[in-house]
């Protein structure tokens, strides 16, 4: 299993819209494993990936019911709502990674997770800072709040451009990727704390409970 991420001379401004025709340059991938205990909602997720040499750009789109989104600022707990996740580690020889969560509302949480060797050194995951977090483009087609929550179905998508330079100052990994550069990553649709909890994930992952921080079962992201 792997996902390979093809680049484009330049990215068109991010405006969440999956039909555009840019998109159609990006290999899709689906979000289809539930391997946890949950509520039996499982909305259709799929993503994409393209790249130039200023930006990594993601694209989900959710074909949803029980939407939900009352996480408005910027660290707040996107994933009690309704959140696509996509965790993405740098470096070949570590699996210190980033984990880009978002709500439906464009609302995203981001941490700078350690690396195995990291964390048995006592280190621990650590905020990415507001400052940084701003150079993201984002754009989302759903309200910024959603509350109370849609219980019709709705398919809703957001989109966001991370600058290479994030990777840089983060991780020191070698901007911008080379054509033939292997990352390693997952992508997971939640909503923990809407009225229809789920946890899915794009590659298998282990464990009796829902966890997505979990580097060991990453699959190849590659540029092409």
């Amino acid at each position: 299993m792997q996902y390979t991420i093809n680049r484009v001379t330049q990215l068109d401004p991010p405006d969440a819209a999956w039909a555009r025709p840019q998109w159609t340059q990006a290999e899709t991938l689906q979000v289809t494993l539930y391997p946890w205990q949950d509520s039996g909602h499982h909305p259709p997720t799929a993503a994409r990936l393209l790249c130039d040499d200023r930006y990594l750009g993601v694209l989900f789109r959710v074909e949803d019911q029980y939407v939900r989104a009352v996480a408005q600022k910027f660290q707040d707990g996107v994933c009690s709502d309704s959140c696509v996740e996509f965790f993405i580690a740098p470096l070949p020889d570590s699996d210190a990674y980033f984990n880009f969560e978002v709500n439906c509302g464009g609302t995203m949480l981001l941490h700078r997770c350690p690396s195995s060797e990291e964390k048995n050194a006592g280190k621990g995951p650590y905020d990415v800072s507001p400052e940084d977090g701003a150079t993201i483009l984002m754009a989302h087609s759903m309200p910024k709040n959603v509350e109370p929550e849609i219980v019709e179905p709705t398919t809703w998508t957001v989109e966001y451009h991370i600058p290479f330079t994030l990777f840089q100052k983060y991780f020191d990994a070698a901007i911008p990727p080379t054509s033939g550069a292997s990352w390693k990553g997952n992508f997971y649709k939640c909503g923990d704390k809407t009225s229809h909890p789920h946890w899915g994930t794009w590659a298998p992952v282990g464990g009796p409970k829902p966890s997505f921080h979990q580097p060991a079962f990453y699959q190849p992201v590659l540029f092409s």
